[in-house]
């Protein structure tokens, strides 16, 4: 890993978000910066958490399931890392799976609720003529 550091408006513009969204995660343990003084100074490590953290958000992950994977790592070699991403990956498709049958399932029952609203507009429609 390179020993390369970074500011937080360094990885705030980086990785477009705020620094605020990087205090977060500091404060939810998921990110260690050193201190010099004030100023928090944000490892190479760092870095790779916090885009592991974002990639989680974006396809489903909580922040427990995000944490778990960062907690997996290991300098020597990431194959535990890698077969729990797999895993994750896996069970997110079939949880998306499973909502996708569910929005299909959704969708007949509004189309044969809005077929039943139209016949009865028509039939009011037909008893008032």
């Amino acid at each position: 890993m390179s020993s390369q550091t970074y500011s937080i408006s360094d990885l705030s513009r980086e990785l477009d978000i705020t620094t605020r969204t990087i205090r977060f995660y500091e404060e939810q343990g998921m990110l260690s910066p050193q201190r010099r003084g004030q100023e928090r100074v944000y490892s190479a490590r760092d870095k790779v958490s916090l885009k592991l953290i974002l990639r989680g958000k974006r396809i489903g992950f909580s922040l427990a399931e995000c944490r778990e994977l960062i907690d997996l790592y290991d300098p020597s070699g990431n194959q535990k890392q890698l077969t729990c991403l797999m895993d994750k990956i896996a069970e997110r498709r079939a949880q998306l799976r499973e909502q996708l049958l569910d929005i299909h399932q959704m969708q007949l029952e509004l189309d044969t609720a809005q077929e039943r609203c139209e016949q009865a507009l028509a039939d009011l429609r037909m008893s008032e003529a």
